[in-house]
């Protein structure tokens, strides 16, 4: 640090303290900025209702689609895909279900971020039904099945014979969250 730097910014504690901080505020920023850069580029995998069923079905192959889950640091909900995996023709509708459950004695709000890869494969993979486009709200000890409704593009490169599809399950609860209804 320099001879400008203010004193107590020399403290580790101090600046270890700031570090947490920024990570915390930076962990709210996440699904906002995430939601911001998704609109703007593209690479959302969003698509209207229109998508269903205009395109045609390669019924000579099929594409294996893995589905992970994941659960950033302070969300504290079980969150799986009910399968692994799927095989898949490009151009046909395919659904996948997640289950979430809120173990909490707490109401808790979530949003789910996706990451298709490879990266190449994500303008191929489209969602044209997903958790992931709303906050998920579950009540203390609430479960949910939740529907990711998907199209690989009929398009979709000969050469890439497998995706994956992952989501990270984000605590976003407000810290200002009213009681539950239940009086608690």
């Amino acid at each position: 640090m320099g001879m400008n730097t203010p004193r107590f910014l020399k403290s580790p504690v101090i600046r270890l303290l700031l570090v947490v901080i920024v990570m915390f505020a930076f962990g709210f920023a996440v699904v906002p900025l995430f939601n911001v850069m998704s609109q703007a580029f593209g690479i959302h995998g969003r698509v209207g209702d229109d998508h269903q069923g205009s395109q045609r079905i390669d019924g000579s192959r099929q594409v294996r689609v893995k589905f992970l889950s994941s659960n950033a640091v302070d969300m504290a909900w079980g969150f799986y895909p009910k399968a692994g995996q799927l095989e898949v023709h490009p151009g046909a509708v395919n659904d996948m279900w997640f289950v979430a459950q809120n173990p909490t004695d707490q109401p808790m709000t979530a949003q789910a971020v996706p990451s298709i890869s490879p990266g190449s494969a994500a303008g191929y993979f489209h969602k044209t039904e997903c958790f992931c486009f709303t906050q998920q709200v579950l009540q203390p000890g609430e479960r949910v099945e939740m529907l990711v409704r998907f199209i690989v593009d009929y398009d979709l490169p000969r050469d890439i014979e497998q995706l994956t599809l992952g989501y990270t399950l984000f605590n976003v609860t407000s810290s200002k969250t009213p009681a539950s209804k239940s009086g608690g």
